[in-house]
């Protein structure tokens, strides 16, 4: 018999399982509610206390064990599992034959006496079970060994049922996320929402996503950032906010990066990129004592320290550093680009100085920064919304932060001069005309906000996929999604 007529004979069985329960007017689909009073774990770290108390649980069958008028079953609810122990003579015949009918996977409410058993399981004796839901399709029992571990993350639902690992994944996600709002709520920072839709898509360089408002038919764009909704709440007096929320770019998926992502940026009137350095370093080590209970975490073997403080460097002293090119002491774009050449970067008739001095970073340096590390100052040609540095107009007072060679997070002291800001606007329109496809929309009603009066102000975006990542030990950005970005399977 193949493997698939024998699944289809499983699914049958099960089919006509519940066709005779709900022939008995025991249909489970109509119940509605079944009271909780006690958990799993609880009890466990309670039993001195609840031993021979009467409780009722709910969870799924995880596993049965039958040996004639006695039965063992295994019930997984949202704290872990435990285990019920059934005899005939307290249920009686009939119901007890009925128990005997069920399936792993079956929900199911139990109430009973909190009892350890002679091998000194805590469990409970069972006095009354109730099938709450049917499962009519089976779980599988070597979910490690599936070939297909895209499965995983399409049946996320499976996944968090026979795995106890993700969940905890999930936990621990959540915890971090609330350590990051308490941090900034202790601070009187504002939580807001602003729109997922516009008609522009700017405050990043990324390709957006368009739709079509069928009513005002004009295109919209799934924002790819929410920095410039919240400078313009600054503007008009929200001096500390922030935004948790779903960013999306119509670009490439890897280990790191999913068409939908989780940041959050915060803004903070009166203050600068140094404010963001030392709040940034604050809040992840916070985040992993939240999530890790620790700062220094093993990520794939490596450890990582996020213990504050952390190192800082300027982008063109890493570079000097990594390389030996000093670019401090290249003056012409002509010069900056013969050099790239010689180091096989390969560039543009129109690359700048300052974007080469990028590409050497991200070419050379990027992959040295395992431990966490603020690289500071970059050039004013790849920061668009970013304040200029003063005793060098060049660079910018800008930063992004780095951990097992991955950026985890941009801010910088925000750019708040209307007419430095439209010209930063027209330099990333001459690059689409160039072909550049990742570039930031000119934003008229921004740059109005701008006129308007925006205080100097620090800003900052992070990750918290990725950051997740790290403090879960975590392979890839697919497993602390949820429900990651999937191709559909073909038909």
């Amino acid at each position: 018999m193949s493997e698939e007529m024998s699944l289809s004979e499983v699914l049958q069985v099960r089919r006509d399982k519940l066709k005779k329960l709900q022939e008995m007017g025991r249909n489970p689909f109509q119940v509605e509610k079944y009271e909780q009073t006690a958990f799993s774990q609880d009890i466990k770290d309670d039993f001195d206390n609840m031993e021979g108390q009467e409780v009722s649980i709910a969870g799924r069958i995880m596993a049965k064990r039958t040996m004639g008028k006695a039965s063992f079953l295994d019930i997984q609810d949202k704290q872990g599992r435990i285990q019920s122990y059934v005899r005939k003579d307290a249920l009686g015949d009939e119901e007890y034959e009925i128990v005997l009918t069920y399936d792993i996977g079956d929900i199911i409410g139990v109430k009973g006496n909190v009892f350890r058993t002679k091998r000194g399981e805590i469990s409970i004796k069972a006095q009354n079970i109730e099938l709450l839901s049917k499962s009519l399709q089976p779980l599988p029992e070597k979910w490690h060994g599936l070939k297909d571990k895209e499965l995983r993350y399409r049946q996320r639902y499976v996944d968090l049922i026979v795995n106890p690992q993700v969940k905890e994944t999930f936990i621990a996600r959540t915890k971090a996320i609330k350590a990051l709002r308490k941090y900034l709520d202790d601070r009187d920072f504002l939580e807001v929402e602003t729109p997922i839709l516009d008609s522009v898509a700017s405050g990043a360089t990324a390709r957006p996503f368009v739709t079509h408002h069928n009513t005002l038919d004009i295109d919209m764009y799934m924002r790819i950032a929410t920095e410039l909704h919240l400078k313009r709440l600054v503007v008009g007096g929200i001096d500390r906010v922030y935004e948790i929320g779903r960013l999306f770019r119509n670009e490439g998926m890897s280990q790191r990066h999913n068409p939908e992502f989780t940041t959050i940026e915060w803004y903070m009137a009166y203050a600068d990129y140094e404010v963001m350095m030392k709040m940034c370093e604050e809040v992840v080590s916070e985040m992993a004592m939240a999530a890790a209970g620790q700062t220094k975490l093993m990520y794939q073997g490596q450890e990582i320290d996020f213990t504050p403080p952390w190192r800082r460097i300027r982008m063109v002293d890493l570079v000097t550093e990594t390389t030996g090119i000093n670019f401090e002491e290249v003056s012409t774009d002509e010069e900056a680009k013969k050099i790239a050449k010689e180091k096989g970067i390969e560039i543009e008739k129109e690359t700048t100085k300052g974007e080469i001095i990028n590409l050497f970073f991200e070419e050379f340096c990027e992959k040295t920064l395992m431990q966490p590390t603020f690289v500071t100052h970059h050039p004013v040609e790849i920061s668009p919304f970013a304040k200029r540095d003063p005793q060098n107009p060049g660079y910018t007072h800008r930063f992004e932060a780095f951990a097992n060679t991955w950026e985890i997070a941009n801010a910088f002291s925000e750019l708040n001069d209307a007419m430095d800001q439209r010209g930063r606007f027209e330099d990333q329109i001459r690059k689409k005309e160039l072909g550049e496809d990742e570039v930031a929309m000119m934003d008229e009603d921004f740059l109005n906000a701008l006129e308007v009066g925006l205080p100097p102000t620090g800003g900052i975006g992070i990750g918290i996929d990725r950051l997740v990542m790290l403090l879960t030990d975590s392979p890839t950005i697919r497993d602390v999604i949820l429900f990651p970005t999937m191709k559909p399977i073909e038909k």
